[in-house]
């Protein structure tokens, strides 16, 4: 047949000399690699692509149809000629590189205890199911060429072409070079032993030690239908028969087993104008067959005879595949699919083995173990770029689409904190927002939905892992115990409370110019527009108060910022030592909060606002003080962040009842400005409010929100749902999420992945000191 070219032309282009291994090293079918990533295997030049995971499982059934059909066109975008392979590896994560990554190392500083609590969390989450198996996806292009130049030059088109079609996807292609794709290997071959070093191309060469010595096993044997690779069991299988309709859950399914396994599916497109001319020859054969079925039914005089439901079904069926061909942009293709696992005994391997078969059975397919071609198919389904199993199956581009590799999202950022439990996979949520574009975060959700709760589990994760500040803006006082219990200061601010914050404080390193003066002068103008009404300053009163700033400060600059800092009580005597009678008017108007009942920032500064950890408490600081406690308590909270800056420090801000701050034309201009600039200071503000709706009435907080890279979404009013489907995109699959749940689930997003969680924390001290929930805390 005509179409068996491709195959036979693939097939004899693969083929290559037996010969018999020596050694473990010579099991290894990779002859030679080069420091981009481009392995020749065989007779062959082949190339890996890692890609991500996107989130099929929960998305609608639009969404879920559109992913499809942009997997088709990735599929219709392989050029014919080549192979290529999709591999999803199940990959076991080293238990005790993990933990060390993961676990907050004692520090004897009075909080071990705390950190031992935090610790057994988190080891009670790393043990669970699927938490010690990281899954990863490549895709594998196979050419034929040459030599390497012409080889690199075909990777490099295709190489775009791939990552562009996965990017419609929502999914991150990346090229794999040497050391990454070896290192792929070497965690299949070795996952029992930790990596003592990362893999040099250039010391191994150096040395004259092979590469393949770096991850190959100790030992390798082959049997019937298992082998042996060092201490472990593996053994390949592969799909021996398809249904006639495959659900497109199969392969998420099949590597749901919490093992080492790797599962791939080999593709080879066939042209379209080959595939056609062979359709039309079949099809032309099956009528031809019909034809003299019914001239032999009519020569025994039996005219009303009908065709054979065989016939008829494969003339039907032949149709069909000659109208996906021209009419319906589908391609034909060579498909093959494979997968290895791997177990620490014989008897687990055989139970798991059991397990895949039953899996495939379900899907209404078969799976079937190779009897004594377990090397050729473990160099098939590892990701070579190799084809060693003639066991392929036709398929269209369709039929193969069904086999999407995608599940679920994950957020696995080493070094970052963990956020809870994947709701679909059960894996760890680890992100590191010091690594995303834009590190500012939202926690939204309902009264009583935890988001108070998730906030202070960051809080304690960055108190006793990192030296970084944390400062908190607290209306409610829900924060004091555990700032307190973390060493930290809790700032009580109201008129009644003996805690004064100075509103003059300034030293040296005030502000982000030279001069701090100039910083402090703009300061005092926005805290008079407080008090006499925004644009109600006229330009002489501004000249005079640039005056009066520069005459309080004139001494404490002199001496180094060594001696006394001034008050506003300072600056009242100055103002009324002016001649100008608008200075004794803008003194009246400060009269009630310098000399009156409202003098709280009227005072020297008498807690520790040096302190790495603080909570300002704003609960009881009244309308009235209100927009002048706002004022001096975020001038406190941004100069931190610029000393922090200019010390090499990290402030992380935390402001609960964010909405609260949209009340006030200075507190959210300041958040907004703030917001776009603090990640220029090495810093992160994560705002908390229930009240989103209200939140978004605000043009200004809504695009803080649209912006935010990093949001953690808890249960939703039925209101707000709506107004964040829309802002967000979340699709209505995915908004069941933040329906009706408990507290501690919903959805966090991160760069652009949106991910359902759920999270949990054991009954200890951090949790009763957590909690707000009353009885609890």
């Amino acid at each position: 047949m005509r179409l068996i070219k491709t195959l036979n032309q693939a097939v004899k282009m693969d083929r290559e000399k037996f010969k018999v291994p020596k050694s473990v090293q010579q099991f290894i079918p990779i002859r030679r690699i080069w420091r981009d990533g481009i392995f020749q295997t065989g007779n062959k030049f082949s190339k890996t692509f890692r890609f991500s995971d996107i989130n099929y499982s929960i998305a609608s059934k639009e969404d879920k149809t559109e992913m499809f059909l942009d997997y088709s066109e990735l599929l219709n975008a392989l050029d014919s000629g080549t192979s290529a392979k999709i591999t999803l590896n199940n990959r076991r994560i080293n238990k005790e590189e993990f933990e060390q990554s993961l676990l907050i190392p004692m520090k004897e500083d009075g909080l071990d205890e705390y950190r031992r609590e935090y610790n057994e969390m988190l080891l009670s989450k790393v043990s669970g199911t699927n938490n010690s198996i990281y899954q990863e996806r490549y895709l594998t292009i196979s050419i034929h060429k040459k030599n390497i130049d012409e080889a690199r030059t075909y990777f490099a088109r295709v190489g775009t072409d791939i990552i562009t079609h996965l990017a419609k996807l929502s999914s991150v292609g990346e090229e794999l070079d040497a050391e990454e794709r070896l290192q792929i290997f070497r965690d299949f071959f070795r996952a029992d032993m930790p990596q003592s070093f990362p893999f040099d191309l250039k010391a191994f060469a150096q040395k004259g030690h092979s590469f393949k010595d770096w991850i190959c096993p100790d030992s390798m044997e082959f049997h019937k239908d298992y082998f042996k690779a060092g201490e472990r069991f593996g053994r390949v299988l592969f799909m021996q028969d398809y249904a006639s309709y495959v659900k497109d859950d199969m392969v998420s399914e099949q590597c749901d087993l919490s093992r080492d396994l790797m599962l791939s599916i080999d593709i080879l497109p066939v042209p379209t104008d080959e595939a056609v001319r062979e359709i039309q020859n079949k099809l032309l054969g099956v009528e031809t067959n019909v034809t003299n079925w019914q001239r032999r039914q009519n020569a025994n005089n039996n005219f009303s005879a009908i065709v054979p439901y065989d016939m008829e079904l494969q003339r039907k069926e032949t149709k069909e595949m000659l109208d996906d061909l021209t009419t319906r942009d589908q391609r034909m293709m060579f498909g093959l699919l494979t997968m290895v696992h791997m177990a620490d005994t014989k008897e687990q391997l055989d139970s798991d083995t059991d397990t895949l078969l039953s899996v495939a059975r379900k899907h209404l397919c078969q799976m079937a173990v190779l009897k004594w071609q377990q090397v050729d198919g473990l160099n098939t389904v590892l990701p070579y770029g190799l084809r060693k199993i003639n066991a392929l199956r036709t398929l269209t581009t369709e039929s193969t689409a069904v086999l999407i590799p995608f599940h679920t999202q994950e957020i696995m950022q080493p070094g970052g904190i963990y956020y809870g439990q994947n709701a679909v996979s059960k894996n760890m949520l680890v992100a590191d927002r010091r690594k995303l574009l834009n590190g500012n975060s939202f926690r939204l959700g309902v009264s009583g939905s935890g988001k108070s709760f998730s906030a202070k589990e960051e809080i304690v994760d960055l108190a006793l892992s990192t030296e970084d500040d944390i400062l908190i803006l607290d209306p409610e006082s829900e924060f004091g115990s555990l700032v307190e219990a973390l060493q930290g200061e809790v700032v009580k601010i109201s008129a009644t409370s003996n805690t004064h914050l100075n509103a003059l404080d300034m030293d040296s390193a005030y502000g982000n110019d030279k001069n701090p003066l100039i910083e402090k002068s703009e300061f005092i103008l926005s805290l008079f527009e407080q008090l006499v009404g925004a644009g109600n300053l006229s330009a002489k009163e501004k000249s005079i108060l640039d005056r009066c700033t520069a005459d309080v400060y004139r001494d404490y600059m002199r001496g180094g910022y060594t001696g006394e800092v001034p008050t506003l009580k300072d600056l009242y005597r100055q103002l009324m030592l002016q001649p100008e009678e608008e200075a004794r008017g803008l003194a009246l108007s400060a009269e009630l909060f310098i000399n009156g009942s409202l003098n709280t920032f009227a005072q020297h500064t008498n807690v520790d606002t040096k302190s790495r950890i603080i909570a300002y408490d704003i609960r009881e600081l009244g309308e009235q003080l209100m927009p002048l406690g706002m004022l001096v308590t975020l001038d406190s909270i941004f100069n931190r962040v610029i000393q922090n800056w200019k010390r090499g420090r990290t402030t992380w801000i935390f402001a609960d009842e964010f909405y609260l701050l949209f009340r006030y034309q200075y507190s959210a201009d300041f958040f907004y400005r703030l917001y776009k600039r603090i990640r220029k200071y090495n810093g992160f503000v994560t705002g908390l409010t229930q009240n989103v709706e209200e939140l978004l009435k605000s043009d200004t907080a809504r695009l803080m929100l649209a912006n935010s890279e990093f949001l953690i979404l808890l249960n939703q009013s039925s209101t707000d749902r709506e107004e964040l489907a829309n802002l967000l995109n979340i699709s209505d699959n995915q908004l069941s999420y933040i329906t009706n749940v408990s507290a501690g689930h919903g959805l966090i997003r991160c760069a652009g992945n949106i991910v359902p969680f759920e999270n949990s924390f054991p009954k200890g001290k951090l949790y009763r000191l957590m909690t707000t929930t009353p009885g609890e805390n």
